[in-house]
């Protein structure tokens, strides 16, 4: 679950919806909604064994279509791919650049330079293309070595130095001249921000971005949770996920708002503004290009980790429903990954005038809000649905029972009216609300 979502998204969301309230939003979404969601991901993928399509054909009973959900499961994996892919192109661009020294001598504080380098990256669609194409190629690549084999192996050991090198970070970043006023907007809830922004946007977008950060909705979680043993509740399962992923996000928010209003960079650079804001922190720090590379490097694994998470859903339903093997699934996709990846890489130039979300707006703009606001939390809601239905779903003692299996955190049993009944209303309520408060 951990990846660019945590360190790329987070921070420029929160800038973009009136840092504090959002935050606070944020955290208690998380808690009520997208944990209980991720442990029925992990109660259906355990339960059936299977990926998203087939985890429904094993559950539901005889003639219901709960199944149609993943396709619609499988078109979300593959619409977060389309423009995922790119941002951790980027990624893996800057690490390349921090390791041969291209941004490094650049002196902190050139927020021009700096947003000139990252404009010069996404206006070149060879370039830009390039790195894409690398990191489909790699995430493939290291599914069709297996999980275990592959991502568990590569990725572990850099996760944990990634926390480590964030911890360090934000702790330079508060050390910042200037700083203080970035940690006010960003932990402190501001009456005029909420007005600008709007306590419902503020709503709707904190809701989406725990779906987001948690990956759920698209079976990306499912998948996971079909191979899972039953020696753990998936509560605790689900907490122990939540609380890393939170930790990683709030410690980018630590590092980026302190450091942006210290160098004079805007809370509201969208997309770009991990771009801008790293260099001038790694730049004002003894050793500057080691703690640039290492960054980025990190950086690279936790956004190839979420590719491969998404790659191995994607690869699992074609393996189960058209019989393919690992390997000849994983070249069919590389195509179709790579292809369907590249509106978003020209989204940035050739594409530039194609702005279906407003002026200004680019394609990924537009498929990550139909990604975020449309088919990760519909996605949620149909299989909260599925779980807690008995008559026409899997029902809810079938989801308790699986979710209670093995030691750990229970879920208590007086929790099933709040899932019954006012979560499925929530979340209806915010999908609803979301179309029209664009």
């Amino acid at each position: 679950a951990i990846g660019i979502g945590n360190v790329w998204r987070f921070p420029y969301v929160v800038g973009n919806n009136g840092g504090g309230l959002f935050v606070l939003l944020y955290l208690l979404f998380l808690a009520l909604i997208g944990i209980p969601v991720l442990t029925m991901e992990f109660a259906v993928g355990r339960a059936s064994q299977r990926s998203i399509i087939g985890a429904y054909q094993v559950l539901e009973k005889p003639g219901q279509k709960w199944h149609w959900h993943g396709l619609a499961g499988m078109i979300a994996n593959y619409l977060l791919m389309f423009f995922y892919t790119s941002v951790a192109g980027w990624m893996l661009c800057y690490f390349v650049k921090y390791l041969f020294g291209s941004i490094s001598s650049i002196p902190a504080g050139d927020v021009a330079a700096y947003s000139g380098i990252f404009d010069a990256l996404l206006a070149n669609p060879w370039q830009a293309g390039l790195w894409m194409l690398i990191v489909v190629g790699v995430g493939f690549f290291i599914c069709n070595l297996g999980l275990q084999k592959g991502a568990e192996r590569i990725t572990k050991w850099m996760m944990v130095a990634l926390l480590g090198l964030i911890v360090l970070l934000a702790i330079h970043s508060l050390s910042l001249d200037g700083s203080l006023a970035g940690l006010r907007f960003y932990l402190v809830p501001d009456a005029a921000q909420i007005k600008q922004v709007g306590v419902l946007r503020i709503m709707i977008q904190a809701l989406n971005q725990s779906f987001f950060t948690l990956s759920l909705g698209a079976g990306s979680m499912l998948i996971f949770g079909s191979y899972l043993g039953k020696e753990h509740t998936l509560l605790g399962e689900s907490v122990n996920v939540a609380v890393l992923d939170t930790f990683v996000a709030l410690m980018a928010g630590l590092i980026i708002f302190p450091a942006c209003t210290s160098f004079g960079v805007d809370v509201g650079a969208g997309p770009r503004l991990i771009f801008i804001t790293m260099p001038n922190v790694f730049n004002s720090m003894l050793g500057g290009r080691l703690w640039g590379t290492l960054f980025f490097l990190f950086m690279s694994f936790a956004a190839l980790s979420t590719v491969v998470a998404v790659f191995e859903n994607i690869l699992a339903c074609c393996m189960d429903h058209f019989h393919m093997s690992r390997k000849k699934a994983c070249l069919v996709n590389f195509f179709l990954v790579a292809i369907g990846s590249i509106p978003c890489v020209l989204g940035f130039n050739l594409l530039s005038g194609v702005q279906l979300m407003g002026a200004g707006s680019s394609i990924l703009d537009f498929e990550d809000f139909l990604v975020s606001n449309l088919l990760l939390p519909i996605g949620s809601l149909v299989i909260l649905l599925f779980c807690v239905n008995k008559r026409y779903g899997w029902g809810f003692e079938r989801y308790l029972a699986e979710t209670n299996t093995g030691s750990g955190i229970k879920m208590p049993r007086w929790i099933r009216p709040y899932f019954t009944w006012v979560l499925p209303v929530i979340i209806a309520i915010i999908i609803l609300l979301g179309l029209f408060a664009r």
